[in-house]
């Protein structure tokens, strides 16, 4: 998992600023958008729609990732995807990246060059370029993404916009990276190689995303946190109660199952409260077909006298604490 290490490979302490970059740079690529690539003081990127979707986040070593379990090319596939996947959730399509890295000394130079082959691996597919950031020195690694969206013409698609009576639906997996974390933690020898993939580098269904918005989708965000506490955010949001079928998500726990039960806990708990798989999960009108890879996973209703938003499952009121809190844990 950590094998872009050479033996012979310079540390960063080894290398100049310019030379670091100058390993980094060939290898990110440019994206269909940029019109000034890196090298100036700031890139220039195309925004045909008039407006530009802008989101940002940080992974910290030792909090949000090991190097002991995660390679460079891991943690910039996984940064990539955290912001994408935030740009898609707008119903945005995603255009360019800027990247401000934090080093220690002494971090092998072709760790660096890992995390940039991380990020073009995910990005370059999409026509997604890499356009610039910053770099630094520092006592642990430090990746801080900020990603920039086309809305193509379409209003964004917020949080906020869900109502009585729609559909919610979900694109992507559940508690997936939550069952690799716990693999890794638990020190088995032989873990579920899929599994530990899915924390590692996470997927997202970044496509969903716009092709929800031109669905008439009425609210939707990414699954970053849990599914949740990020359901009850989008409750809050547009000040409904969303009611999620527990059974709808059969598919993740029967998947799930064998490996909860070899670590002694429950697939269902991973799915609800699980994070980092950075599925969608939107709402549409009700009668609207589903665009692909969206699948019906509850229902939004009014909220009743004397209730809050929130979420419920399988009728019961959602624990007021679910999923992961940067703070609370």
């Amino acid at each position: 998992m950590t094998g872009d290490t050479p033996t012979d490979a310079p540390l960063v302490s080894e290398l100049s600023e310019e030379a670091l970059l100058a390993r980094i740079f060939p290898l990110l690529p440019r994206g269909a958008d940029t019109l000034v690539p890196p090298g100036d003081d700031a890139a220039v990127v195309a925004a045909p729609d008039g407006r530009f979707v802008v989101t940002t986040d940080v992974l910290v070593e030792d909090r949000h990732f090991r190097r002991s379990w995660s390679s460079g090319e891991d943690v910039g596939r996984r940064a990539a995807v955290q912001n994408l996947a935030d740009v898609a959730a707008m119903g945005a399509r995603p255009t360019s990246l800027v990247v401000a890295l934090v080093v220690p000394a002494d971090l092998p130079a072709s760790w660096v060059e890992g995390l940039a082959r991380g990020l073009a691996a995910e990005c370059a597919p999409l026509g997604v370029g890499v356009v610039g950031g910053d770099l630094s020195g520092g006592p642990v690694v430090v990746v801080a993404v900020t990603a920039h969206g086309d809305l193509g013409g379409r209003a964004p698609v917020l949080r906020s916009g869900a109502r009585a009576g729609d559909v919610v639906a979900h694109a992507g997996v559940a508690g997936w990276s939550a069952a690799g974390l716990a693999l890794l933690g638990s020190g088995r020898a032989q873990p579920d190689a899929e599994l530990v993939d899915a924390y590692l580098r996470p997927g997202s269904p970044l496509a969903a995303g716009p092709a929800a918005a031109a669905a008439g989708a009425t609210a939707m965000m990414d699954v970053s946190d849990g599914l949740l506490r990020d359901a009850g955010r989008l409750a809050r949001a547009g000040g409904v109660r969303v009611d999620l079928d527990a059974s709808a998500f059969a598919t993740d726990v029967d998947r799930l199952a064998p490996t909860a039960a070899a670590l002694g806990a429950d697939a269902l708990r991973w799915v609800l409260d699980g994070g980092e798989d950075h599925g969608l999960l939107a709402t549409f009108p009700a009668g609207v077909e589903l665009p692909e890879p969206f699948r019906a996973v509850g229902r939004v209703h009014d909220v009743p006298a004397g209730e809050a938003p929130g979420v419920w499952v399988d009728g019961r009121p959602a624990p007021a604490r679910s999923g992961w809190d940067h703070f609370g844990g």
